[in-house]
């Protein structure tokens, strides 16, 4: 399974690192996505990717930084997708931006959670095409938990419980609230 081998060494309890759901042509692959938050030493904060394009972290730091009130402009903020993966999946941002936060903060996100959503300029998380079948290869893989921007269709699941959140502040109290679950 090759979404097993993308998240071969992901360690559960760590900060900054959330998992997601990207879509190779039409199969699901879970990814799992890095960022280490760092006061710069510059006057003017580092963005650097590895897997990830610079100016989408631009963006979401930006968003971040207006609608969360989170200080980002004293981080340098870097970025890894593991395995050497390219996403350009805008369904990673949500993942990507907790990712930032949970570094930040210095807390570690729930290890059973998949999180998935694309971020607009206001700080809406916006739903992901094909979401039944990245969550199917979620619950596949054990999950238990889904973060997910807002849809209005009925998503049936065995074992996997599902949050659906309008924006980035509803997405962060539902990733702390998961991440109590895993005590």
């Amino acid at each position: 399974n090759a979404s097993q081998i993308f998240l071969e060494g992901h360690k559960n309890g760590r900060f900054g690192s959330a998992i997601t759901a990207t879509m190779e042509g039409t199969r699901p692959l879970l990814i799992e996505a890095q960022a280490l938050t760092n006061p710069t030493v510059f006057g003017y904060p580092k963005r650097a990717g590895s897997g990830f394009d610079l100016n989408r972290l631009q963006l979401l730091t930006a968003v971040i930084q207006k609608h969360l009130k989170f200080n980002l402009g004293n981080q340098d903020v870097y970025i890894n997708i593991v395995g050497g993966f390219t996403l350009r999946d805008p369904a990673a941002d949500l993942a990507v931006a907790m990712a930032i936060i949970s570094s930040l903060k210095k807390e570690p996100l729930s290890a059973n959670a998949i999180i998935l959503g694309e971020i607009g300029l206001s700080g809406e998380v916006r739903p992901v095409i094909q979401l039944e079948k990245r969550l199917q290869e979620a619950e596949k893989l054990g999950f238990t938990l889904a973060i997910t921007g807002k849809i209005h269709k009925k998503i049936s699941t065995k074992t996997l419980k599902i949050i659906m959140v309008e924006d980035l502040e509803q997405a962060l109290q539902a990733a702390k609230i998961a991440s109590k679950q895993d005590d």
